[in-house]
């Protein structure tokens, strides 16, 4: 008689397909990994992200698309609450949850359905500038929820994993993001978002804590000749951020292209043809942009907060974080010295493809599960 797979519900994540956003990356390649090993996974999805509903092109994985209230603050935990009902009566074995807000519930299927739970931290989400008071009290609450209600909580960095252990003495499992092997492709594509060579990209949320604002300032500061030789590219768009957005087109230079969000073979053509990758980010779990900028042999320009340099080690230059004639300086360092790029780039792809890897995840992923579930 052949062994039942394990049933496991992610929620948390926005959706499915990952248009957009770190976390729905981070699940979707692990999804596409843990099915093949025995794992009947079923994603939940808020309508609002996506159209995908039901099977995917991956056997094993369902899409679950579920009601939420789609406003800046109650959108995440009112689709974990409803995701979370659905998965205790549909059987599920664990339910795992990602990021510290959907935490906060992973204690319930373990009191009222005897289920498992695991959370997966991938920042601390309570750090980021868009929430007020009161919300950012209720995510510091959903990190202690995470360190001490489910049965096993995962970080994506060592930064997380000390923090957790230094802050609520609880030992977790650190299982990095990983990459895919990167696709280099001729500049085709792009052209039609008005992006032509050479240019300085940017690869994330319109958020503040992703530091955009910084990189459009320091890129305005750069002289004219600098501005008119080179581009800057801003490939990502708002996250219930739309003023902090509107702000940033608003008051860029010319020369500085708006793409929205982009991904697959666009965001490929982006990340091969770029002269150098800008992330100024002042928060961070582990920048799945930058594991792909530095997989693609770029030079990453990156603020020097624990993950960046974590991930980057001695492949990439830093600058300070936050320190916007630091910024400027490094990029018309790096601007005016192609071959430090050059250098720079072939370390971090030998890097990146041999320290990430989204198989490695998922094997380490499965590996939890099965001694939460004793097979």
């Amino acid at each position: 008689m052949s062994e039942q797979p394990i049933r496991v519900a992610m929620i948390g994540q926005k959706g499915y397909p990952p248009v957009h956003g770190g976390i729905e990356k981070h699940v979707a390649e692990l999804a596409a990994r843990l099915a093949p090993s025995g794992i009947e996974v079923t994603l939940y999805s808020r309508p609002h992200y996506s159209e995908a509903d039901g099977p995917t092109e991956m056997p094993g994985v369902t899409v679950r698309r579920l009601a939420s209230v789609p406003t800046k603050h109650l959108d995440a935990m009112t689709h974990t609450l409803v995701s979370t009902w659905d998965a205790l009566g549909t059987g599920h074995d664990i339910l795992h949850y990602h990021a510290l807000g959907p935490g906060l519930l992973s204690g319930l299927p373990r009191c009222f359905g005897g289920r498992k739970t695991v959370v997966t931290v991938h920042g601390l989400d309570w750090q980021r500038e868009k929430w007020g008071r009161f919300a950012t009290g209720i995510l510091r609450v959903g990190e202690y929820a995470s360190a001490r209600l489910p049965n096993r909580t995962i970080v994506v960095s060592r930064a997380l994993a000390d923090h957790f252990s230094e802050k609520h003495g609880v030992d977790t499992v650190c299982i990095p993001n990983g990459i895919t092997e990167p696709v280099l492709r001729e500049p085709r594509l792009m052209g039609e978002l008005g992006v032509d060579k050479p240019y300085i990209l940017f690869v994330g949320r319109l958020v503040p804590e992703k530091g955009c604002h910084l990189l459009t300032a320091a890129y305005a500061n750069l002289p004219r000749d600098v501005r008119e030789r080179c581009k800057l590219v801003i490939a990502g768009d708002a996250g219930f951020t739309e003023r902090y957005a509107k702000r940033l087109r608003d008051e860029a230079a010319e020369g500085t292209v708006f793409t929205g969000f982009v991904h697959g073979p666009v965001l490929d053509e982006l990340y091969t043809n770029a002269e150098l990758v800008v992330l100024p980010s002042s928060l961070e779990g582990l920048s799945i942009a930058l594991l792909e900028g530095m997989s693609y042999g770029k030079c990453c320009l990156v603020s020097d907060i624990p993950p960046n340099v974590e991930a980057g080690a001695d492949c990439a230059p830093f600058f300070p974080s936050g320190n916007l004639e630091a910024l400027i300086g490094r990029i018309l360092e790096l601007l005016g010295d192609p071959e430090e790029c050059e250098r720079y780039g072939q370390k971090a792809r030998r890097r990146a493809l041999e320290a990430y890897s989204w198989s490695r995840a998922a094997e380490d992923t499965l590996a939890v599960y099965r001694n939460l579930v004793g097979k």
